[in-house]
């Protein structure tokens, strides 16, 4: 597998400087599950979720309030078009459980809502050239998940990831691309942890926990591009 690199476009950074996000680098997953550690961690908290000692974060926790700023000054409304870790958290708060959908997308959906901040996933086997998170010019295509056939362009400014195919997500993380879903079958992932409020370290190492595996690590700060 071929090193993919990701990057903060400097207008990102500027717009957005406390920014950080995490790459965590895996290989040679076995994605067909179980993971243990992952139904135990998932199990741990609905059972908290259940028996009140703890709630997922809504817009009122500055950790979620910071991406609905971050969102109204790209031009998308939060309450319509949620930041991923809200819209997770409201439906993890609503129906009682977690989606379960494979191994790896379980880990980082869990890792998400007890730390209050956006995770993603992309399969590198289908990712194309290196990731940039830029604003996009609005001549872009995207095709979302579940949704192979849909061709979507995204507003210009809006906060996009990229590669040299195609957009990879839209509204910063509100949706991916069909084109890089992490599945069962993917054995090379690159995961995302995103925050605009606070560290994300505890995040990273419990994901890196829940992986149980060795990851490459690439933690971008807007505040050191801007120097």
């Amino acid at each position: 597998m071929s090193m993919v690199t990701f990057s903060l476009h400097p207008a990102v950074a500027e717009a957005f400087p406390d920014a950080v996000i995490a790459v965590l680098t895996a290989t040679e997953l076995r994605n067909h599950g179980p993971w243990a550690a992952t139904d135990g961690a998932v199990a741990a908290l609905q059972r908290a979720l259940a028996d009140g000692t703890w709630r997922p974060a809504d817009e009122t926790d500055p950790r979620i309030a910071a991406w609905h700023t971050a969102y109204r000054a790209f031009g998308t409304n939060p309450r319509r078009i949620r930041p991923s870790v809200d819209a997770l958290g409201r439906r993890l708060a609503k129906q009682g459980s977690l989606p379960r959908i494979n191994p790896a997308v379980d880990s980082y959906n869990v890792v998400s809502v007890r730390h209050a901040l956006p995770a993603g996933a992309f399969d590198l086997r289908h990712v194309t050239g290196d990731v940039e998170i830029r604003f996009a010019v609005g001549d872009e295509s995207f095709t979302p998940l579940g949704e192979p056939d849909v061709v979507e362009h995204p507003k210009p400014g809006e906060v996009i990831y990229t590669d040299s195919t195609g957009v990879l997500t839209r509204h910063w993380n509100h949706r991916d691309a069909h084109r890089t879903r992490v599945t069962e079958d993917s054995t090379d992932v690159a995961f995302l942890l995103e925050s605009l409020h606070g560290p994300v370290q505890p995040a990273v190492e419990e994901l890196e926990a829940l992986l149980q595996r060795p990851v490459s690590q690439t933690i971008i700060c807007a505040k050191d591009l801007l120097g």
